[in-house]
């Protein structure tokens, strides 16, 4: 469900005309819609409501501190993985408390800062890690919580190999089986207090299933570890669900619910979740300019002025996005968005950017409607892990992000110039 359609023949986010949009703020561009945005959180925590979830919004999808300030204010907590994203959430007035801290590479000084803001708790990834910030807790007589990332071994094959994170060898968290042998070793710190299990299998993850299998082998080892006297008051399942990249190709919030909600809803314990990419995935999309049309041997290139620089998914995970002009005639409005389009009428065409690499492609052997240079294209479901993991590849600005809502666009950040690309090099100093 999203609020980017087409009505007579143009393509509108909620009520303002993309193309007019992108006259007065150029391309590439990232629009948002925040009735979308605020519509996907609002409908995880309807589905969830029975066990009174903390939804930590995960900033990595898509970090803007004008979006982050719109989901903090309907109640969300946040999911960070930087001390860069604690500023960010504390920037957009998010509740400290509500901010649990994920990642494999915590720094000190982001340790540091993130006990001085008094966050929820910290995802523990290893034994070497969890003696370091309970170190640096003791030292500045900080008391922190911790809740330990445990691998089940579980994985949705429909997920690609580099999202995939829930297996028993990877560098997040640690095995099952240590589980136990690492509560009895840091329990009874004082000033670190582990009281919770953290699950992540990965991202997207298309089914009930794999929650459902990871979470009973977390229940396993709970009532194991309640067993042997550990205190385990909360339970982080994670996030991973997903967005439709396809029309009707995630499952809803409420097919999830009704497979993980029975197995909690009795087990005395506080439920953290972790969404992104469900909450933020559809609310995005990406305009990008025509430059060229350009036939190489049999093939027609679409080159555009958006490239892996601008969403690097398609080259780094071959990730499908739905793509489609912002006009068209009235038999090319699409009636859904899928990889298999009706091919009357349409060019079999690939969709690349300006970059130097042959990888710059967006979308290979795609059937879209005639287009020519000045037309406009929108890439679909590009609100998560877009702009988060825009680059400066071959020297090129970042672009502009533009939130709507109703018939009012805003600016939530400008476009980058090229000062911005220098600024940091100039005025070289000895150190």
């Amino acid at each position: 469900m999203d609020w980017f359609d087409y009505r007579d023949g143009q393509l509108f986010c909620e009520d303002v005309n993309v193309d007019e949009l992108a006259a007065r703020v150029g391309t590439p561009l990232y629009l948002y819609s925040q009735r979308t945005l605020e519509h996907h959180y609002d409908a995880l925590n309807r589905a969830f409501a029975p066990l009174n979830p903390l939804l930590c919004y995960s900033i990595k999808s898509c970090g803007n501190i004008n979006l982050i300030r719109l989901l903090a204010n309907r109640g969300a907590g946040m999911d960070i993985v930087s001390g860069g994203e604690l500023y960010r959430a504390q920037q957009a007035g998010v509740p400290t408390n509500k901010i649990v801290y994920a990642g494999v590479g915590k720094t000190d000084s982001e340790i540091v800062d993130a006990l001085e803001a008094g966050i929820h708790s910290f995802n523990i990834e290893s034994e070497a890690e969890f003696e370091n910030i309970a170190a640096i807790a003791a030292a500045t007589g900080a008391t922190g919580r911790a809740m330990l990332r445990v691998n089940p071994d579980v994985a949705d094959p429909n997920t690609h190999a580099k999202t995939t994170t829930g297996a028993r060898e990877t560098k997040f968290g640690v095995d099952i089986d240590r589980a136990v042998r690492f509560f009895e070793r840091y329990s009874a710190h004082q000033h670190l207090k582990l009281t919770g299990i953290h699950l992540h299998i990965g991202s997207p993850i298309y089914s009930p299933e794999p929650y459902v299998r990871a979470i009973r082998r977390a229940l396993v080892l709970i009532d194991d570890l309640r067993s042997r006297g550990s205190t385990i008051d909360t339970l982080n399942i994670g996030g991973g669900y997903a967005a439709d990249y396809e029309s009707g190709a995630s499952p809803t919030y409420e097919d999830y619910a009704a497979a993980i909600v029975p197995l909690l809803q009795d087990q005395n314990l506080s439920i953290i979740m972790e969404p992104g990419r469900t909450i933020s995935g559809n609310a995005g999309i990406l305009i990008t300019r025509v430059q060229y049309i350009k036939t190489g041997g049999t093939k027609i290139f679409v080159i555009v002025d958006a490239g892996m620089h601008h969403l690097v998914r398609p080259a780094m995970y071959d990730a499908f996005h739905f793509i489609w002009p912002t006009h068209v005639v009235p038999d090319h409005v699409p009636a859904q968005r899928s990889a298999d389009m009706p091919n009357q009428g349409l060019d079999a065409v690939e969709v690349v950017g300006p970059i130097c690499e042959t990888g710059d492609v967006l979308a290979a052997h795609r059937a879209l409607p005639p287009v020519a240079r000045g037309d406009l294209l929108a890439v679909y479901t590009a609100g998560a892990y877009g702009m988060t993991m825009v680059s400066n590849y071959n020297a090129m600005p970042r672009p502009a992000e533009v939130l709507v809502s109703s018939d009012r666009a805003t600016l939530i950040r400008r476009r980058e110039t090229y000062d911005d690309l220098v600024a940091p090099e100039r005025d070289p100093a000895d150190v």
